[in-house]
C-alpha cells in the first residue's frame, strides 16, 4: 500500500532525513520518500496512516493532509 501525506515545516535536507528516520522506524514501513518541493511524504508498506502521522508530528512537523 502506498500513502502520501502533506507535511508542513520541512525545508531542508536535515528535515528530510529527520522525517525519513522517524517513519522508517515504524513496523510495516518498506520505503519512505520525502518531497520537499511539494511538502509530501510518500510511504510504502502496511503501516497505519495514523501511526505515520504521529511519528512525523513527534519529529516536529505538522501533518496537514
Amino acid at each position: 500500500m502506498n500513502q502520501t501525506l502533506k507535511v508542513e515545516g520541512m525545508s531542508c535536507r536535515h528535515c528530510e532525513m529527520a522525517v525519513e528516520k522517524a517513519v522508517k522506524g515504524l513496523a510495516g514501513v518498506e520505503n519512505v520518500k520525502v518531497d520537499l518541493v511539494n511538502k509530501e511524504v510518500s510511504v510504502t508498506g502496511s503501516a497505519d496512516r495514523e501511526q505515520i502521522a504521529k511519528a512525523i508530528q513527534e519529529a516536529g512537523y505538522e501533518v496537514v493532509g
